[in-house]
């Protein structure tokens, strides 16, 4: 990854407009007028990729040194697939207080920022305050992106095996940042909550469980509307859907309780909750996080385009809606060619972004969070892969 001019730097008029005198000339002109800001600068096509370095990959807590390979290779990805720049930052630090207050002052700087690899449930706080403090959209791809992606395979799924989606008996194992990412985006788009079971650690989320903290306690309230208790075993009898965000394994005995021709995402890498050759004797439909087993969900189907489409709009957040769009147009790529081992398009294909972009800004400006509309913005084309 490098930075590169994108104006000749050959002569002394070069000089003189790229730098001094040239530059007072924007800065009065900004100062004057702050709407101006973005026209003239690079922060209507730049994010930040910020991480504390508390839960990168599968590798756990390892540090804001140790998680620059990962941001380095986001922005590798923000660039191939949606033309978005962007910069990764590893902060020194993991206190909420001091993040929120880093990203805030950084923020003048970039036209939208992504969390990354921040661990739950600091990663729920830190996305609210800044979402609710800045005028740019923020958005915790390990919640948000891993949830459209889920979205969009679901949504494929259930319509090859000729399900109704908002029927679909879900039961999401992992109550960290996806697994309420995934939870929430899911009733948004239509399942219903009664349908929807939360495992975490303990078993499942009901309203009558003890110790609750916000977060699940917002979940209990929002699902598993008969109360449902016990453990995975328990969550699965009957269930259409399982949703694996939570690492560990889930027993075979567990599986064997789900409906027949059910859809099993094993989602946790390296190692799936379910070996997608067990996943494959109870499923129909079998996805993992994997790029070595068909249907990978892969965030990089959505947040490359996300950005695209709320830069190209300068939309001043990311709504649920949005989200919603982004898992449509997703799905929609790969809608007349479904196949067991095909609910969502390759991570490669060119058309993805493009789509997802488009979705994304047409939904802010029905949302009225845009500042702008989509055909007035020179958005810049992906590279090709």
């Amino acid at each position: 990854m490098t930075m590169s001019a994108t104006v000749p730097l050959a002569s002394r008029d070069d000089l003189s407009l790229a730098y001094t005198p040239g530059v007072a000339r924007v800065c009065e002109a900004i100062a004057e007028d702050e709407a101006l800001y973005p026209d003239y600068t690079w922060t209507s096509n730049t994010v930040a990729v910020v991480t504390d370095g508390s839960a990168v990959l599968g590798l756990g807590n390892i540090g804001p040194k140790a998680a620059m390979p990962v941001m380095e290779g986001k922005s590798v990805l923000f660039k191939q697939f949606g033309g978005v720049d962007s910069i990764p930052i590893c902060l020194a630090t993991q206190d909420v207080e001091q993040i929120v207050a880093a990203v805030t002052a950084m923020a003048p700087s970039f036209g939208g920022i992504n969390l990354e690899d921040i661990s739950a449930p600091r990663c729920f706080e830190i996305e609210r305050r800044l979402d609710a403090a800045l005028d740019i959209p923020v958005f915790h791809d390990d919640q948000h992106g891993t949830a459209v992606v889920t979205l969009a395979a679901l949504r494929n799924a259930a319509t090859l095996l000729g399900r109704a989606f908002a029927d679909l008996r879900v039961v999401i194992s992992g109550a960290g940042a996806a697994g309420v990412a995934i939870t929430k985006t899911l009733i948004a788009a239509g399942v219903h909550g009664a349908n929807v079971i939360v495992c975490d650690s303990r078993g499942i989320i009901h309203a009558d469980r003890a110790g609750l903290g916000p977060i699940k306690a917002e979940l209990a309230a929002t699902t598993n509307f008969s109360g449902r208790a016990g453990g995975i075993a328990e969550a699965l009898i009957g269930a259409d859907v399982l949703v694996g965000v939570s690492g560990g394994s889930i027993p075979e005995e567990a599986l064997a309780g789900m409906a027949p021709g059910a859809i099993i995402f094993a989602l946790a890498n390296p190692t799936p909750e379910v070996p997608p050759a067990l996943a494959h004797r109870y499923a129909a439909v079998v996805a993992t996080g994997r790029s070595d087993f068909p249907n990978q969900i892969n965030n990089v189907l959505a947040f490359p385009g996300i950005f695209r489409g709320a830069l190209d709009v300068r939309a001043t957040t990311i709504t649920a809606a949005m989200k919603v769009a982004a898992a449509d147009a997703i799905a929609s790529i790969v809608a007349d060619d479904l196949r067991p081992e095909a609910i969502v398009p390759s991570p490669l294909d060119p058309r993805v972004a493009p789509a997802v972009a488009a979705a994304v800004a047409e939904a802010a400006i029905r949302d009225g969070v845009a500042r702008r509309t989509a055909a007035a913005a020179p958005a810049e084309a992906p590279q090709p892969v």
